[in-house]
């Protein structure tokens, strides 16, 4: 049985580590194709220990298999939030929905939906009137795409969201294989809470 939990304080302390190596194992595919590096990662996931940042995992008899993570816009990176540039809503009326990773045998079993609903609970808590978070956009004739790929727009869309017309959040990380990181555009999909 698979068991889903917010984690905080000591237990998300002890689990950090096992949540980067996931990160960096989930991301190393289709779309994302980073090139991981565990202490990015480590750095990375302090974010997680704001006010207003949640950390959903799966666990498997205690092994960490999957994990959503999430904050208020006013504490996510600038690269997310120069997408909402002109928009209308306040960085403290939106959730940012950051990442949801899975391994891929876990798929398919209703933890995503269990995700997105921890996370959106936790918003509703603060008192956000938004959720939102990115897709990473990747040319359907990239050499990469595996013939198999599913896109998860369908799944995103029956939970509410919808692509926000023309707010893309721009990263830079360095894709498998890669010496140097490059620019990537990912589309901004939000919702009502």
């Amino acid at each position: 049985m698979i068991e889903t939990r917010v984690l905080t304080g000591e237990a998300l302390g002890a689990a950090l580590d096992d949540v980067a190596r996931l990160r960096i194992a989930v991301f190393r595919d289709w779309p994302y194709l980073y090139e991981g590096d565990l202490d990015y990662e480590r750095r990375y996931l302090d974010v997680y220990t704001t006010d207003t940042a949640v950390v959903v995992a799966a666990l498997d008899a205690g092994r960490v298999v999957g994990v959503a993570t999430g904050m208020g816009m006013e504490e996510a990176d600038a690269d997310f939030a120069a997408a909402f540039a002109g928009r209308p809503e306040k960085a403290d009326e939106v959730f940012y929905c950051a990442e949801s990773v899975l391994l891929p045998e876990y798929r398919g079993q209703g933890l995503g939906h269990a995700f997105f609903d921890l996370r959106e609970d936790h918003a509703r808590a603060l008192g956000r009137r938004w959720s939102a978070f990115c897709s990473v956009v990747r040319p359907a004739d990239h050499p990469a795409r595996p013939e198999e790929y599913r896109p998860l727009d369908d799944f995103w869309r029956g939970r509410g969201y919808a692509p926000v017309e023309g707010a893309v959040a721009r990263y830079r990380w360095t894709d498998v294989g890669a010496d140097e990181p490059t620019g990537k555009d990912l589309q901004v999909w939000m919702r009502a809470l």
